[in-house]
């Protein structure tokens, strides 16, 4: 692995840098486009597992074509069956990979963190999108377009050999929650997603509300305000408004069901792998 701090500041997207979002609306897909604002320090490119994992001649393909931005809560990055345009790497933050149905539920299939990427698989070639990508909790991406991306994936096996590692891994996450959502009580299931945020975002303090957790496991929000009230009565969590501390990880992973290990058995081989 190689620490990629050297990225120069003309890399980085202007403050006006501006995002397509797509909405699905009356079957059709309209773009909107978002104001995003990039952050001010300098990028450090080894805080992305993916990146890391790359040696400097590979990472050197993407280099001079990666932008750094800041993803802001509830942005949406990508919309289901629109073509992927941009490929992310996040830096810090969480990403939601949702299943959206017609009637506008959604229910989240897998999470994405700084070890991940989101539309990685439009590498390979022309990608139409399988889930709506929202930021859950804000945070930096490296961003680069699929062009660019494809053209440097063409040049590097090792490229894509890891993006079919990651897509396999991010497979299996999404099988083993489709399973956990279908069989085990929700208690087990909020603490499951707890623990695999707190490993996208290392930080045991998580800005979310009950309503954005009722909307990710597809639940009322009364029973994510239930579940939660006992987790903190257990002193598992501390609850404040809008914001979740986790405070006993070690019970957490007590109470989460067997899909919290199962998937990380099963995506931390990709990096390890790769080294």
């Amino acid at each position: 692995m190689t620490d990629y701090n050297s990225t120069r500041s003309g890399d980085v997207a202007t403050p006006e840098t501006t995002n397509l979002r797509w909405q699905s609306h009356a079957g059709r897909l309209i773009q909107q486009h978002d104001r995003w604002s990039t952050c001010s320090r300098p990028s450090d490119n080894s805080r992305n597992g993916l990146l890391a994992a790359l040696e400097p001649s590979d990472f050197a393909l993407l280099h001079v074509h990666l932008r750094q931005l800041s993803l802001t809560a509830g942005a949406t990055l990508q919309e289901e069956e629109a073509p992927v345009e941009q490929i992310y790497f996040p830096l810090s933050g969480l990403i939601s990979l949702v299943a959206v149905m017609e009637a506008g539920e959604v229910v989240e299939t897998a999470t994405v963190g700084r070890r991940g990427a989101v539309g990685a698989f439009a590498g390979l070639g022309h990608w139409h999108a399988f889930t709506r990508a929202v930021v859950q909790i804000p945070g930096t991406a490296m961003v680069i377009s699929a062009s660019h991306f494809q053209a440097a994936v063409s040049q590097s096996e090792r490229i894509r050999d890891l993006i079919l590692r990651y897509t396999e891994g991010l497979l299996a996450q999404v099988q083993q929650t489709a399973a956990c959502n279908a069989l085990h009580q929700v208690e087990a299931r909020l603490a499951r997603w707890l623990l695999q945020a707190i490993d996208c975002v290392d930080d045991p303090k998580l800005p979310l509300t009950h309503d954005h957790l009722a909307e990710m496991l597809a639940v009322r929000r009364t029973t994510v305000t239930v579940i939660a009230g006992k987790l903190q009565e257990a002193r598992l969590i501390r609850y404040h408004r809008g914001r979740i501390d986790v405070l006993d990880r070690i019970g957490l992973e007590k109470m989460a069901c067997e899909c919290y290990r199962t998937i990380r058995r099963r995506t931390d081989p990709v990096f390890t792998t790769m080294r």
